[in-house]
């Protein structure tokens, strides 16, 4: 391990070596065993000797969802089926799905990464935790639970389903720790505030993942059901939730570093940038034995921080994600990411992190619109109050986006709340192309 529960650490020159080593081993993996990666190396005239550590990361090719796309379902399996154990998917939502296969000594290590995240969160073998991630092909639900499992923790694997079932089981079984998407514990705050059951709950920590989510949404989250909030990262075709979790100090997410290589590069050139600089985050598996990536570009943007936390932790830190590249949106010529009109929102008071985004496009020039749910409060009040929030809002995210947006504020419960990963926007512009 990096780290143990004392948070004593390897030097990161002793880490550097370890991945070196392992960059290595998994390079000559890919290469022998995998006829795909093999030709995508012998384009760019390399072989395996040709890598003798991190330093020469950047020689290798890229991975893209294209060419998971390409070699679907198992062209990048490097070992047989027969030594596989567990097939995981994406949605599939925008095409074919991701599909990634584990060996058992995969989906071990992958529960060790979980268990670390976790330990990082205060969760330990004393506390029962509530596993609300979808159970199935997505990586959420069997991740948490098998990384729970492996600290010793009791584990309600409730998945997705009833709201009310969900919050009767937190109550009636002492739950103290919860896995799930963020804005679905919004939701479960709202229900129980609703009930007025609020107060039977004995959640301490809740680790929230699978959408991008802002420290103003962890700031509501904690103070509505007075826990901590902690963020948890993972991709299907990495290892689902477990790459990287952030500690008490929420300086960024610590990546699970002897596993998983990150590195930052230009999303345009594919150059390799300095440290600390902002650009898509690149992940390269060193110990993935059944389904290993070589340099997967996540598409995420973000930076990497190398120095030494607050917590002691001495591993690089995955700084807030400002987006996805392919999320990013450009309305009149501004780059906006929905993240940003989040984090504006819930710095107006009244205001819930539920909202809805659509862009369209009227007589040749791009429009947004913005509906985003309120308060009951506000729609008792004076038409006057209302009006005042919506000018509010307008100003609140003019400033933030430098964009003017038509604001339409709802009830509560208007738009739609997902158990899932939760749609913010919706472009229509390309119906006009």
């Amino acid at each position: 391990m990096i780290w143990n529960e004392t948070k004593e650490c390897m030097p990161r020159e002793e880490l550097r070596k370890l991945q070196d080593a392992r960059l290595v081993k998994q390079v000559n993996h890919v290469y022998y065993n995998v006829p795909y990666y093999r030709k995508k190396m012998q384009e760019v005239g390399l072989e395996p000797g040709d890598i003798r550590g991190v330093d020469d990361l950047s020689k290798l090719p890229f991975t893209t969802y294209e060419d998971l796309r390409e070699t679907y379902p198992f062209g990048l399996a490097a070992v047989p089926l027969s030594e596989c154990v567990r097939l995981q998917s994406s949605s599939g939502t925008t095409g074919k799905p991701k599909i990634a296969v584990y060996t058992r000594r995969d989906i071990d290590i992958w529960a060790e990464c979980v268990a670390r995240g976790l330990t990082m969160a205060g969760i330990t073998k004393n506390d029962i935790m509530q596993v609300g991630y979808g159970y199935g092909l997505f990586t959420g639900g069997l991740g948490a639970h098998y990384g729970a499992e492996k600290i010793g923790a009791l584990v309600i694997p409730m998945g997705t389903g009833s709201t009310e079932k969900i919050i009767n089981m937190m109550i009636d079984c002492g739950a103290t720790a919860i896995a799930c998407t963020p804005s679905y514990l919004l939701h479960v705050a709202e229900e129980l505030e609703k009930s007025g059951k609020i107060d039977q709950v004995k959640l301490k920590a809740a680790v929230c993942g699978a959408e991008p989510w802002t420290d103003e949404m962890r700031d509501q989250l904690e103070r509505r059901l007075h826990l901590k909030a902690f963020d948890i990262y993972g991709l299907t075709e990495i290892a689902g939730p477990g790459v990287a979790t952030d500690c008490e100090f929420h300086r960024g997410l610590h990546i699970q570093e002897d596993h998983f290589l990150p590195e930052v590069i230009n999303p345009e050139t594919g150059e390799q940038l300095p440290e600390g600089s902002e650009g898509e985050l690149v992940i390269t598996t060193l110990t993935k034995e059944g389904f290993p990536m070589i340099r997967y570009r996540t598409k995420d943007v973000t930076n990497l921080e190398y120095d030494k936390c607050d917590c002691g932790r001495t591993t690089a830190r995955i700084q807030r994600f400002k987006g996805r590249s392919d999320d990013m949106l450009i309305i009149r010529g501004v780059n906006v990411f929905p993240s940003q009109v989040e984090a504006a929102l819930l710095n107006v008071d009244g205001i819930t992190p539920n909202y809805f985004m659509t862009v369209d496009r009227v007589d040749n020039s791009d429009t947004l619109e913005v509906a985003v749910e309120v308060e009951d409060r506000f729609f008792s009040d004076e038409i006057g109050a209302l009006e005042d929030l919506t000018k509010k809002v307008h100003d609140k995210l003019r400033s933030a986006i430098g964009l003017n947006a038509k604001i339409r504020l709802v009830e509560p419960n208007t738009l739609e709340h997902s158990q899932g990963k939760t749609k913010h926007v919706l472009d229509k512009r390309h119906l006009y192309d």
